[in-house]
């Protein structure tokens, strides 16, 4: 294997100075350097790969046993090696009957039967059958979670607003007090549904939250508060001591890890939102897509291909960081569902056996919208010194056809950018625009500096038809397979995520001492910054 590595090494030392827009001398480039699924397509032509370097990224996923490391996720090993356990969060959206044995035993029809709870309990809140205790119907839902308990969620109802027609969905997070205020202070608690979602029930921020809001209700609605409130969760014994009804509790396996959460339980909200239907598309999606990871060759597949070019641009290349850059108002927190995904999967040192990396793991991760993106950080992306591979989505088709106007200016801007990025414009072409602005001698050539780009810019586009709930199913099981393309060709463990864990630990220490306590075990930056941010009594004299 290292020879591969080393091999590819070499072959980009050897092409490093070819530009990207000179391989589209070859007029097949774009269909040899693209690939398409159910109507989702990747196109990566506009990066520097060419057959040798395909080749030999290809040959470093076989020689990594990357089909047989995709086999066993779905068969339900204990992939997750630091925490002995599955990774099944792809059992949650299985379209099929063929059973998935975790410790010898079927996991699809509990996977069902919650699903089931969960649509009848969604279904009965959108039509009032399940109603506030004055007996009107829920105008309002709010999710309180962290990390993949909120940002899933969040991400999924706005992206799929077109198919909303149940309650108004709002989402807390921060353990910012401002946050939970800001939210409840436009709601009424009579029409107002809390959904408290943690694992365990002991997350501190979600707790902290989800204490302030049942504080709310009860202002409103007495010893009644409880029934305004649901759980994402496993701890009943907790969810029954805040006094939630064993009905509208649900639960989920530890072999889904959060930020995978989205598909079962945990996407409550969404279904909550736009309906059973629409959200069994959502995971028909997502499943098409884990139909095409297992079965598609490598070289034709969408995840796979997709995270070659990732390891092509951040090993070899050594491009430290991606731009996540949707063209696509309602998939505006799809950049921070990604970082979270990608980042705490990948951001990693060791391999599985606990040996140092080798080489480096997991990108920096990053974006926003178009066109937004271009007013703000598109000047670094065309003219700064550090090269940031950008990944461009964009529908064919828009939800609002008044506006179609709209569309084709946003079309035309995400074409054009990945077109700059990778052609730029050269010196000559340059003075040629500072001549036309009248500008000669050393001031032309002195502006030319500035109206030139260098190009040579890598960029994928992933293109579909239109964001329906089944698209967005496809795009996030694509990401997902990446992610972990990504991390089986490192060698490390995608499903883990330790290094959020000293910080807590250090908080929980910590809050006393913001609280008054004495503050001397700590080290003398953080004594300084207590002292400035903590009210302490005058010290007498």
């Amino acid at each position: 294997m290292s020879d591969i590595w080393q091999q590819l090494e070499t072959h980009r030392s050897q092409t490093a100075d070819t530009p990207i827009l000179s391989l589209f001398k070859d007029t097949s480039r774009f269909d040899s350097y693209s690939a398409e699924t159910d109507g989702l397509l990747l196109d990566f032509s506009k990066t520097s790969l060419d057959a040798m370097a395909m080749d030999l990224l290809v040959r470093l996923a076989q020689a990594e046993g990357l089909d047989a490391k995709i086999a066993a996720m779905f068969r339900g090993d204990a992939i997750n090696s630091t925490e002995g356990r599955a990774v099944l969060h792809t059992a949650l959206r299985a379209q099929a009957d063929t059973p998935i044995q975790v410790d010898g035993a079927d996991v699809l029809p509990e996977i069902r039967a919650i699903r089931q709870q969960m649509q009848h309990f969604a279904e009965a809140v959108r039509s009032g059958d399940f109603a506030a205790v004055d007996g009107g119907r829920f105008t309002d839902v709010i999710n309180i979670g962290i990390g993949g308990s909120d940002l899933g969620p969040a991400m999924a109802t706005l992206a799929l607003a077109p198919y909303h027609d149940g309650p108004r969905c709002h989402f807390v997070s921060n353990i910012d007090g401002a946050h939970i205020h800001d939210t409840l202070a436009g709601l009424d608690p009579q029409r107002t549904l809390v959904i408290i979602a943690s694992k365990t029930f002991t997350t501190i921020e979600t707790m902290t939250n989800a204490e302030t809001a049942l504080v709310w209700l009860q202002a409103a609605l007495g010893d009644k508060a409880p029934d305004h409130l649901a759980a994402v969760s496993t701890a009943q014994d907790k969810t029954a001591a805040l006094g939630i009804a064993p009905e509208r509790v649900f639960g989920f396996e530890n072999w889904v890890g959060g930020r995978y959460s989205l598909w079962g339980p945990v996407g409550l909200p969404i279904l909550l939102a736009i309906g059973t239907e629409n959200f069994q598309a959502f995971l028909r999606g997502a499943d098409a897509m884990d139909s095409h990871f297992q079965n598609a060759p490598l070289h034709q597949n969408l995840p796979v291909l997709l995270g070659l070019v990732g390891i092509w641009h951040n090993n070899i290349c050594g491009y430290g960081s991606r731009a996540i850059l949707p063209y696509d108002q309602h998939l505006q927190r799809l950049p921070a569902y990604l970082q979270q995904l990608d980042m705490e999967s990948n951001g990693k040192r060791v391999a599985q056996d606990g040996s140092p990396l080798p080489r480096a793991s997991g990108p920096v991760v990053w974006g926003e919208p178009g066109t937004n993106g271009q007013h703000a950080f598109y000047q670094l992306l065309h003219q700064g010194t550090a090269v940031v591979p950008a990944e461009f989505l964009i529908a064919a088709e828009a939800h609002e056809p008044e506006l179609q106007h709209h569309h084709n200016l946003l079309k035309a801007n995400c074409l054009a950018q990945s077109e700059a990025l990778m052609r730029g414009r050269s010196l000559a072409e340059a003075r040629d625009v500072a001549a036309k602005r009248g500008l000669d001698g050393a001031e032309q050539q002195r502006m030319a500096a500035h109206l030139s780009f260098p190009g040579n810019r890598p960029s994928v586009t992933i293109a579909y038809p239109k964001l329906t709930p089944f698209v967005l199913g496809q795009i996030i099981a694509l990401y997902e397979h990446r992610v972990f393309t990504e991390g089986m060709i490192w060698g490390l463990n995608p499903f883990d995520q330790w290094g959020v864990e000293l910080g807590k630990e250090l908080a929980v220490a910590l809050l006393p001492m913001v609280e008054g306590a004495p503050a001397d075990s700590k080290d003398g930056s953080t004594c300084g910054l207590l002292s400035k941010l903590t009210p302490r009594p005058a010290t007498q004299t």
